[in-house]
């Protein structure tokens, strides 16, 4: 998938966090700005990002979320 070209973990940047490679910006940034209103547009223009990108973080987001996980609130 495109993701693990795009989204990349190293223990020296962010402390281990799923970021879009070559840059510090991590997926759950991505998600949470989409999460309060920001366009891609806006996330393109301000993290100086591509439209890629911020797909395979939100594919990345989604594999995540398919891992049998159990979160318990």
């Amino acid at each position: 998938m495109e993701q693990k070209n795009t989204i990349t973990t190293n223990i020296n940047v962010l402390g281990g966090k799923p970021v879009i490679k070559e840059t510090r910006v991590p997926v759950t940034l991505v998600i949470d700005e989409l999460a309060g209103g920001l366009t891609f547009e806006e996330l393109m223009r301000e993290y100086e990002l591509t439209r890629e990108q911020i797909n395979a973080a939100l594919r990345y987001a989604a594999a995540a979320l398919q891992e049998d996980i159990v979160f318990v609130a």
